[in-house]
This record gives structure tokens, sequence and C-alpha cells, in this order.
């Protein structure tokens, strides 16, 4: 498991939100992306919860990022939807932690953990600004 719907709608709205000159509610973000609303807000709560988005109260509210998008990254992002770091395999990042506990014979972990370590560099590498051209 890579990326999951959270993942999509995540990326989704946030492309949409600094995209956009002022804050957008999950009702306009859902509708424009056709997400459906329930699942949307508590996407946007835990973005919210995790400093990515700010909310704004009000007739006028609505979601805003909280810093630049060229600051924020894939991986933090996709982290915060996942509530994890998104994994290719259920493979551990250390040999002692096997959740199969067949780590210290485990012959394909060295390069799981390596395929998993350029995959997270390169989530961390793009940025939100990098995929809303």
């Amino acid at each position: 498991m890579l990326l999951t719907k959270k993942s999509e709608y995540a990326l989704l709205s946030l492309i949409s939100i600094a995209k956009s000159d002022s804050p957008k509610n999950v009702d306009v973000l859902s509708r424009e992306l056709s997400i459906p609303k329930s699942f949307l807000a508590k996407i946007m709560q835990n973005l919210a919860k995790n400093d990515i988005v700010v909310s704004h109260r009000g007739v006028n509210g609505g979601f805003a990022l909280k810093k630049p998008y060229d600051e924020i990254t894939i991986l933090e992002i996709t982290t915060v939807a996942e509530e994890r770091i998104p994994s290719v395999f259920e493979c551990s990042p250390s040999i002692t932690s096997c959740p199969s506990d067949i780590g210290n014979a485990c012959s394909v972990w060295p390069l799981l953990n390596n395929l998993q370590g350029r995959i997270n560099l390169f989530l961390e590498e793009l940025t939100l600004k990098d995929i809303s051209q």
C-alpha cells in the first residue's frame, strides 16, 4: 500500500487551495473535486491538526495553506493523510522489528529497505508547488 484515496483527496484539495486567492471550505472543495463531504472533512481536519492548513471560521471561512506551497512536501502530505509514512511493502525499516519475525533471515529486506528509502527521498524532494502547475 503506497497511497490511498486519503492521499489522493488530500493532494487534490491542497492543489485547489493553493490555486485559490481565498480560503476554501469543505462544501466547495467537495463539489469542485467530487469527493464525499464527510470523508473530505476528516481529511481536512487531520491536515489542519498537523499544521498543513489553517482553518478560518465564519461566512468567508475555509481552509488555507499554513505555509507557502513550495515548502510543503508530498511526503509530509501523504504521511499526514495516511497517518503513517506510506510504504511499498509491509516491511519494517529495521531488521529487528520485522512484522514477520524473520528479519535476520530475510534476503529481500535490504532491497525493500533501499526501495523505500528512495521513494521517501523522492516524495520529500517533491513539493505541492511541483505538482500544482
